[in-house]
């Protein structure tokens, strides 16, 4: 049996990209976390545009949500910058969330990528090689090299189980495209980085332990 496709309410402060984000995640998790065998494959499928140009696979055209960008039909020339963040955001989701079914990666008002990323170090040290990556991410020169740098950290995000607000982050990127905005989601993603305080129950040490393993030797479990 599968759940009803039913949206799922519009967070408020959201902007159209995240919006149509969060509905389409959280929809695709719940189903995915109750092993729902349409929702692990539809996220199996999906797993693979993770890091790739929304144009690379039309096998996912139908799968990743873009339909919930239109609820009024086409608005213009933002439909491509709002179709390639939802793109990257969903398919980065479905890839965080491979294997976890005791929990969502995908939370609303949760971290945002900065603090995520933070939290995967030791509580009182930097992790430098991690520090470049996510260096590389805020200096990536194009989105389609920003969409393959966050995909090496969201790997190493999946093995620590720590979750990001996708609905959020899809509404970055779309303000990342714009030239005029690029420079207000880079220093949001430092601040996120330099404010993390863990709560007392953080495992710094054993998250940077998870952190450091290479995210190159990903496997495709759930995939049939």
């Amino acid at each position: 049996m599968t759940t009803a496709p039913v949206p799922s309410p519009r967070r408020d402060g959201l902007g159209r990209a995240g919006g149509a984000t969060h509905d389409h995640v959280s929809q695709l998790q719940r189903g995915y976390r109750a092993d729902e065998s349409r929702s692990v494959a539809r996220v199996a499928q999906i797993r693979r545009g993770a890091g790739r140009r929304i144009g690379d696979l039309p096998e996912l055209w139908g799968l990743t949500g873009l339909e919930r960008l239109y609820p009024n039909g086409r608005t213009g020339p933002s439909d491509a910058l709002a179709e390639n963040a939802m793109h990257t955001a969903v398919t980065l989701w479905s890839l965080h969330q491979q294997s976890h079914r005791d929990a969502g990666m995908h939370r609303p008002g949760g971290p945002q990528l900065g603090s995520a990323v933070r939290q995967l170090m030791p509580i009182d040290d930097i992790d430098e090689p991690l520090r470049k990556r996510f260096v590389r991410a805020g200096s990536a020169p194009t989105f389609d090299i920003l969409a393959q740098r966050l995909r090496e950290i969201v790997l190493l995000l999946r093995r620590a189980a720590v979750p990001l607000d996708y609905g959020l982050l899809a509404d970055q990127l779309y303000r990342w495209q714009l030239p005029t905005h690029r420079g207000e989601v880079n220093r949001s993603w430092g601040r996120g980085f330099h404010a993390y305080r863990p709560s007392k129950a953080t495992d710094g040490a054993s998250a940077a332990d998870t952190a450091t393993e290479s995210p190159d030797t990903d496997t495709d479990k759930d995939e049939s």
